[in-house]
């Protein structure tokens, strides 16, 4: 069940909402920051939802028929947007996030950086702190990424964001960037979540190379719950029996979270297909499902990346991939 107060409810108001749901036995619990929203895992029974539906202050009682509450289309008055430097996700406009898949050196980011920025990109990417299937493979600059980061945004206008992959990471990465992305490997790092939630930046949620789509959302809930309400979800292709593809990318989850909650979602066609020539394709369908934007992985020189250079463009074709996106979103009534 959720209680959704005005946004100019009493402190009273609320202790009041608390007070009558103890007094049906049911916990009640304060959790969305400014907006005042009492949720309890009980079952709400007709009695219940008639005395806290005449209470001052209450903007509307809701019944809640899924595991995940805060992240459920219930618990808003309409879709979310996130904002992150000039990006509103969510907002009606595909927002574009490219960039390196790692942060090598300075002059590859800021090289990169202007190149997407110059094509109409609003959000760097640039991974700093690499968890990798291989213990010797590139695991990321780390600090030093961070601070090239900072330095790419002042020079370009974009904003960042980057992994974070445990707390001491995202410490490190609270000074640098603008939004902090959770990796699929760590979309259930249930300590991670709630620290993150805690952090009150913007968040990146990927989804898991095998997770369900409540899974997903329920580690969203995770983060919600710890009083961040500023989650983008990114479908990034999921592990099936297919192999001349990275991931499967399910665009159909696009679709379907779109009436599930009211988070936005992005879709990351690089990791979902492993192959640049279907990132651009990938991109335009992605769109014509209804996702808030891309995440993309873009190089100034993809033979030489330390980190997932099939799979990045050059500057050159992700020119063309936003001038193609641009069209399927001004056919759809929608900016970019």
């Amino acid at each position: 069940m959720v209680i959704l107060m005005e946004m100019d409810a009493s402190e009273q108001q609320v202790a009041e909402v608390g007070r009558v749901l103890s007094g049906f036995g049911l916990e009640a619990r304060l959790v969305g920051g400014g907006r005042k929203i009492m949720c309890d895992a009980g079952v709400a029974q007709a009695p219940v939802l008639d005395a806290l539906g005449r209470l001052p202050g209450v903007h509307r009682v809701q019944r809640v028929g899924r595991p995940y509450v805060l992240a459920g289309k219930e618990c808003a008055e309409g879709n979310t947007v996130v904002r992150v430097g000039r990006a509103a996700i969510g907002s009606g406009a595909v927002t574009v996030i490219a960039g390196p898949c790692a942060v090598e050196s300075r002059d590859q980011l800021l090289d990169t950086a202007r190149a997407v920025a110059a094509s109409g990109a609003k959000v760097l990417r640039g991974g700093t702190y690499k968890p990798r299937t291989s213990p010797y493979s590139f695991q990321g600059l780390e600090q030093r990424g961070l601070e090239l980061l900072a330095e790419a945004a002042a020079a370009t206008g974009l904003a960042t964001v980057t992994e974070v992959i445990d707390e001491q990471s995202l410490e490190a990465a609270l000074a640098h960037v603008d939004m902090l992305q959770i990796g699929s490997r760590n979309m259930q790092n249930f300590h991670l979540l709630r620290a993150v939630g805690r952090a009150g930046k913007p968040v990146l949620l990927k989804r898991g190379m095998s997770a369900t789509i409540e899974e997903w959302l329920m580690a969203a809930e995770y983060i919600l719950s710890a009083g961040n309400e500023q989650v983008v979800l990114c479908e990034r292709g999921i592990r099936t029996f297919e192999t001349y593809t990275r991931n499967t990318l399910d665009l159909s989850a696009v679709s379907l979270v779109k009436t599930l909650s009211h988070l936005p979602v992005i879709v990351d066609p690089s990791h979902a297909t492993g192959r640049p020539e279907l990132i651009a394709p990938m991109s335009r369908a992605a769109v014509a499902a209804g996702a808030d934007g891309i995440i993309v992985e873009v190089h100034v020189n993809p033979k030489e990346a330390l980190c997932d250079g099939k799979q990045s463009l050059e500057p050159a074709a992700f020119a063309g991939l936003m001038a193609e996106v641009g069209t399927v979103s001004r056919a759809l009534g929608r900016a970019i």
